[in-house]
């Protein structure tokens, strides 16, 4: 059998600390746990109208006051006599908010408060009648805990609440569900610069999340739990971020209050909380060479001559690339883990010909098993389902894109064992090389197994998949300790095929990156979502845009392709392959930098992709730049992300290789209608930094 062994990876020696990028200007502190620093005792002055907590400066260390509002409870963080953070300082939304019997309410006066051993302990009269809040104030070096609860009544939801403007901008939380079709069309960068509505923000979530936030004036924002969350950043342009939680587990609200000098120290502070990458679950070549997906190209129309005649036409137009996967609808019914006699009439020459063609085999599975599948009945009978949340005598049922379907209980052995098994022979038989799991492993109309949490099924996925060759398109994991540390490749989710997407999908890898997972793929190139087959211009771009990021996820053919609305075939010019093709030997020759990134993040944990204010903190256009980014230390891209032959640059300080033009600029500028024709992808190697000539002998 073919099948490549496993690839561990690099494992993170667990006290490692990261040095300092070499040339560029952030010159970032180490991460060095709180508890190791020396840092000077914090201390509490109290006046009529309020208490200040100060944390003076430490050796890494900015420092900075809390000044808690008692007439009216509010939190305003400074630093250097600079607001970074504060509540809602009046209005009906309070800094700390409830709803009881359907109705919000909030902490008012301070009522009482204690000083004793390093934390700070309010009580809090609020707008419910006899109902009070109490809360602690546990102050470090670089950040604050805040921990609060209602007595009184009985809530069902804990909310806190923030003044957008008072931290600058605002980045983070993931994937992010906005009025106007985010995350599949649309995505705010910064997430202030648009409206974020998010209910159902929690571990189960298919999104791509983490209860984290951070922004342009170096704090952030971790919200500790594992319950479901309702997220609204600047919704109907009110100005203000709510971060609500289910409170019917009646567990303290629990956050950490980050207050760091600029945005990668806070980055740094949450992933040295939450773990990173102790290893990169693709290979070298899964990160220099596409993988080819069927989804888009075909979509459940698919058939074992059509994905034979899609690996020929890509192997003859010299379209390269690691793997070709066969996604949805190759089972006879869904969770059978068998192919459908009638469209895959010979599924081993199958393999044996995708194979005879360069590509290694893979394919698309699920833990979620249809009801009319003849799987379903067994699975049920012996326990390995799911059980409803409501009725725990029954299996859970959850309906999705394919029909309705039961979850295989990972937290249940026996049932993990039978589902691996099953899977096992499935690979042997027909030599798969690697899956694409897809779908979530618990959905919230569920009960976990017993002495499981919703949170536990990230990291039951994350060990379920580790074992298998994800083929550089990683798996869907979030929310806990084990999904940052198994450094999967994240895709993300599905996106249209217009340049709404092409955009959103630029802003997401940002997003995504920069809440602790660092090995980001864009979803297939072209875009999916049973949208119109993308322009020619909208496929070039996206795949020149996905040639500067850390690796390249391929479906829509660029020798031709199906438009899923009319069931015609969409057929692309020369220029569009060899267009396409350049791009992915751009991403070649870009693969031992891009390498080299890869190896940096397992040692440091910071992200390979990431905003340019990473690296240019003091450059204040860089933090509106939604449609830029740096590749480690050395690469600017700047691809052309709409339907225009022209585009404006930023270029932070530094001196800068501009690749297309050959010659050395300036930074500290915009470069204005810089000229973009259909070949031309702007990128810039930063001169002096660490990887410079690397990445120049790549680009030239």
């Amino acid at each position: 059998m073919r099948r490549p062994a496993r690839r561990t990876g690099v494992l993170l020696a667990a006290l490692a600390l990261p040095l300092t990028l070499a040339a560029t200007p952030h010159q970032a502190r180490a991460r060095v746990p709180v508890s190791a620093e020396a840092a000077p005792a914090p201390r509490l002055t109290h006046s009529p109208d309020g208490l200040t907590l100060t944390v003076p400066p430490g050796r890494t260390t900015p420092g900075y006051r809390l000044r808690v509002t008692t007439g009216r409870l509010a939190l305003t963080t400074s630093r250097s006599g600079a607001t970074v953070l504060a509540t809602p300082a009046g209005g009906d939304t309070g800094a700390l908010r409830f709803r009881a019997a359907g109705t919000w309410q909030h902490a008012t006066r301070v009522t009482g408060w204690t000083w004793k051993k390093g934390t700070l302990a309010l009580t809090a009269a609020t707008t419910a009648p006899g109902a009070t809040v109490e809360a602690r104030i546990t102050p470090a070096a670089d950040r604050y805990q805040l921990d609060w609860q209602v007595k009184g009544t009985v809530p069902e939801r804990l909310g806190l609440a923030y003044d957008l403007k008072s931290a600058g901008h605002w980045y983070g939380h993931g994937e992010a569900q906005t009025p106007d079709g985010g995350p599949g069309t649309a995505q705010p960068w910064p997430l202030d610069s648009g409206q974020v509505v998010h209910p159902g923000f929690g571990p189960a979530s298919y999104y791509m999340i983490d209860p984290f936030w951070y922004t342009s004036r170096a704090t952030g924002l971790r919200v500790d739990t594992g319950q479901v969350m309702d997220v609204a950043i600047n919704r109907n342009g009110d100005g203000l971020g709510r971060f609500d939680v289910d409170a019917t587990a009646a567990a303290p609200y629990r956050a950490t209050v980050f207050v760091e000098s600029a945005p990668l120290d806070v980055y740094r502070d949450y992933v040295g909380i939450v773990g990173t990458p102790a290893k990169t679950d693709a290979s070298y070549r899964q990160y220099a060479e596409p993988v080819w997906n069927s989804w888009a190209q075909f979509y459940t129309h698919i058939d074992q001559a059509k994905l034979l005649g899609y690996a020929q036409d890509l192997h003859d137009a010299g379209v390269t690339g690691h793997a070709l996967q066969l996604d949805d609808k190759w089972e006879s019914d869904y969770g059978n883990m068998t192919f459908d006699a009638k469209a895959y009439p010979d599924p081993a020459a199958m393999s044996r010909q995708i194979h005879d063609l360069g590509f290694d085999f893979g394919l698309w599975v699920t833990l979620w098993i249809n009801l009319d599948s003849d799987q379903y009945r067994y699975a049920a009978d012996h326990g390995y389902l799911l059980k409803d949340a409501a009725d725990t005598a029954k299996p859970c049922t959850v309906t999705w894109w394919n029909g309705t379907a039961g979850i295989v209980d990972l937290g249940n052995p026996d049932a993990k064992a039978w589902y691996e098994g099953r899977l096992k022979t499935l690979m042997s038989a027909y030599d798969v090389d690697g899956l694409k799991f897809d779908t979530r492993f618990f959905d919230d109309k569920c009960a976990p197994h017993e002495g499981y949490t919703p949170t536990d099924y990230q990291r039951l996925g994350a060990g379920l998949a580790d074992g298998y060759d994800l083929q550089g398109v990683g798996i869907r994991v979030h929310w806990d300790t084990a999904a940052h540390r198994a450094g999967f490749v994240t895709r993300q989710v599905d996106k249209g095929t217009g340049w709404n997407s092409l955009r959103a999908s630029v802003a997401q890898n940002l997003a995504i990156s920069t809440i602790g997972y660092p090995f980001v793929t864009t979803d297939m190139i072209g875009g999916s979502s049973g949208q119109p087959a993308p322009s020619k211009q909208v496929l070039i771009r996206w795949a020149q845009s996905a040639s500067l990021m850390p690796l390249m996820y391929a479906s829509t053919s660029p020798v031709d392709t199906n438009d899923p609305r009319t069931g015609g075939k969409v057929v692309y010019d020369e220029e569009t392959i060899a267009l396409y093709r350049q791009a992915i030997a751009r991403h070649g020759r870009l693969a031992p930098y891009i390498w080299d990134q890869v190896q940096q993040t397992l040692r440091t944990g910071d992200p390979i992709m990431r905003p340019l204010f990473f690296d240019f903190p003091e450059d204040a256009p860089a933090y509106t730049t939604a449609d830029e980014w740096m590749l480690g230390p050395a690469v600017l891209a700047a691809p052309q992300l709409a339907d225009a032959t022209a585009r404006d640059v930023h270029l932070p300080p530094g001196s800068w290789y501009d690749v297309a033009h050959g010659r050395t600029v300036r930074g500290g500028t915009t470069l204005r209608a810089y000229a973009t024709p259909l070949g031309t992808t702007p990128v810039f190697v930063r001169v002096g930094a660490k990887g410079a000539e690397k990445a120049l002998r790549a680009l030239r």
